[in-house]
């Protein structure tokens, strides 16, 4: 377990905080103990339970509706979770749409338009509007939640994978430009996980048993991915103990990809 030391004063805000891995990075910094400020779109029951929970941990938690599509809708979740926790040193994108599998030859225009302007647009926002805090405050960090997809296609995730490589770029340009401000960004590079979006594809039927046989095959772990371990890595790459770590992948897929 990290010990509080090892993070700033203030809370950690999480976008996508009521998802099914998203709420497991947020339970993973509570039991670092850190305050959390839990962002969601449309989960409230969701929302509250995952804060009830990092109240049990012992730390503060708030819980904040918004769109991220909406600029102004991102400065205010900010504002608030500022004005809660007095501080918000890391944050953490996990927000993105639920995606059906297809190919890129049956993906409409409407779907790809989606996927860009909440995976894409939304966390440039949130970017943009948390650097400012960030900077006044001596530093901080930016963790997204990206896709093992990235080192080697995965057929019909394009909707998922594509907009995540758009926002690894803004990580290595967030990395890159404001580092001297003290100010790191990371990304997690998430497999297939036990939770999330995975879970409710398989019940829809949109992997069969060959694509579970074909990619158990290819991983060097033969297991799915439990959420925590996601969480885990989030919170050691926002922690002093990844403090010169900036601009890189670290990538959670059991072995997707080597």
């Amino acid at each position: 377990m990290m010990r509080k030391s090892e993070f700033p004063q203030g809370a950690t805000l999480v976008f996508g905080g009521s998802g099914g891995i998203g709420q497991c990075v947020a339970l993973e910094f509570a039991r670092a103990g850190v305050p959390v400020a839990v962002a969601y779109r449309s989960k409230a029951e969701v929302a509250q339970r995952v804060a009830g929970q990092i109240r049990e941990e012992g730390v503060d938690a708030s819980i904040h509706q918004v769109d991220v599509t909406d600029v102004a809708q991102i400065q205010a979740t900010l504002d608030a979770a500022i004005e809660i926790h007095g501080r918000v040193h890391t944050i953490i994108w996990a927000a993105g749409p639920f995606v059906n599998q297809l190919h890129i030859s049956e993906m409409g225009p409407d779907d790809w338009k989606r996927a860009i302007d909440v995976e894409v647009m939304g966390f440039f926002n949130a970017a943009k509007a948390a650097l400012p805090h960030l900077r006044a405050a001596g530093g901080g960090s930016f963790v997204t939640l990206g896709s093992a997809g990235h080192l080697r296609w995965p057929d019909r995730d394009g909707l998922s994978v594509a907009p995540k490589a758009a926002n690894e770029s803004l990580i290595k340009g967030l990395a890159r430009e404001e580092g001297r401000y003290n100010i790191r960004a990371n990304s997690v590079l998430v497999g297939v996980i036990e939770a999330g979006m995975f879970p409710q594809l398989l019940e829809q039927g949109q992997f069969d048993q060959k694509w579970i046989d074909e990619t158990l095959q290819i991983l060097a772990l033969k297991r799915w991915g439990k959420p925590e371990e996601i969480g885990r890595a989030a919170v050691f790459l926002a922690s002093d103990n990844a403090a010169y770590i900036t601009g890189q992948q670290l990538n959670v897929s059991g072995g997707y990809g080597i």
